[in-house]
């Protein structure tokens, strides 16, 4: 590697994990605020999405100088290729986040609904644990941390289904206001949505590290790193 594409790649590494910074902040200020139904807090993960558009625009722009400027090959050409895709992976976490803050103002605004009893803390600590292990592993370019975040996607599943089945069972029993009930089980699903996310990441972590696409793989505690490699997916 030369000296000038080897600054390059430290520069997108920086980048890339900047942008995860802000966007796991991003995530986890929404929860708080959604439990303590702090809407001020609420805005300010709103306003703070146009920062995180911007960071992605450009790490998307220096990945495409790095390819045209440089032509990286093997190893280093599957770094910008992941990058690029992570990029996009947590401006769209972002944009969830945004989507849980904005429920803020709803549930602030009702009363009768108690939050804890619906799972939905519980689902957000599963979530935010998946996201910090994912972005660990970038760091620390570990396939096997990065296949502990696909395993940790079935448990986020889970408690979704088990908020789905509360919400539903209080809706038939007239136990809460139906818009806040609602709010609530839409929280759930952007959680279960960024876990998703999360899941991409870690898969682009694997496919940093060792070639190996992880895509369409349903993982399975215990399981090593597997998967297709490049040479047999383009031959």
């Amino acid at each position: 590697m030369s000296i000038h594409l080897q600054r390059q790649m430290g520069k997108l590494k920086r980048q890339i994990l900047l942008l995860g910074t802000l966007v796991e902040e991003a995530v986890a200020s929404a929860m708080q605020a959604v439990e303590k139904h702090d809407l001020d807090l609420a805005e300010k993960v709103i306003a703070g999405d146009s920062q995180v558009d911007e960071m992605e625009i450009d790490v998307e722009e220096e990945c495409l100088q790095t390819l045209a400027l440089y032509q990286p090959v093997a190893q280093d050409l599957r770094f910008v290729v992941a990058v690029l895709k992570i990029n996009n992976d947590l401006e769209r976490i972002a944009d969830l986040a945004v989507n849980i803050a904005e429920q803020t103002r709803y549930l602030g605004r009702q009363s009768g609904v108690d939050l804890s009893h619906f799972q939905i803390f519980n689902t957000a600590r599963l979530v935010r644990s998946m996201l910090k292990q994912s972005l660990d592993a970038l760091v620390n370019l570990n396939p096997q941390q990065a296949q502990a975040v696909r395993v940790m996607d079935d448990e986020v599943d889970n408690a979704h289904r088990q908020t789905f089945a509360l919400v539903r069972q209080a809706l038939q029993q007239s136990a809460g206001p139906v818009e806040a009930l609602i709010n609530l089980l839409s929280i759930s699903r952007q959680l279960e949505r960024i876990a998703d996310h999360c899941v991409n990441v870690a898969e682009d972590v694997i496919y940093m590290a060792q070639g190996q696409i992880m895509r369409h793989q349903h993982p399975q505690a215990g399981d090593g790193v597997r998967g297709k490699p490049v040479e047999d997916a383009l031959s």
